[in-house]
């Protein structure tokens, strides 16, 4: 058992995160919402993560999506915060505002309310960034049977594989 406030299997991918994006000579940049910067606590937990970290937003309302990544207010009204096209947005803004190689950003609907029966609780939506590439690439997952504590950790292990080289 490791020193840490994360349990094993959160604290081993952050570890990974940490030392395969070092010797790839990447930095990671993140942008949160519903996991309120768990992905980024949990890669702080590591030692030499300042190696990898460039810096995260935790834009949870639709106000700090906008001013602090330029989330399109028509992405907003159009789609929802827990869109593709909002995570795209995100993982863009947070590239273009830092001096990382990758964003990752994460948007979701963690509970216990909040659901609708297009966008159930348990609905959470990832894109990730890297410099270079024309287009981030997204990815829509339904943690169903989890509570609010279990929809943000299975987010956070998810964001963390996304971060991988």
């Amino acid at each position: 058992m490791t020193d840490t406030l994360f349990p094993d299997d959160i604290y081993q991918l952050a570890k990974r995160v940490v030392e395969e994006n070092a010797a790839a000579g990447r930095k990671i940049v993140m942008a949160e919402s519903c996991t309120g910067g768990l992905v980024a606590s949990a890669i702080t937990e590591i030692a030499g993560s300042s190696a990898v970290l460039d810096r995260s937003y935790v834009t949870y309302s639709n106000e700090a999506k906008q001013s602090d990544l330029g989330v399109p207010l028509d992405i907003l009204e159009a789609f929802g915060a827990v869109s593709v096209a909002t995570a795209f947005a995100m993982a863009q803004g947070a590239l273009e505002r830092s001096d990382a190689d990758v964003a990752v950003a994460i948007s979701g609907i963690a509970g216990p309310g909040g659901g609708s029966e297009r966008k159930p609780v348990g609905t959470v939506v990832f894109a990730r960034a890297i410099r270079g590439e024309a287009e981030p690439t997204a990815d829509e997952r339904l943690f169903e049977g989890e509570n609010r504590a279990g929809v943000r950790r299975q987010a956070t292990l998810c964001a963390l594989e996304l971060l991988l080289p």
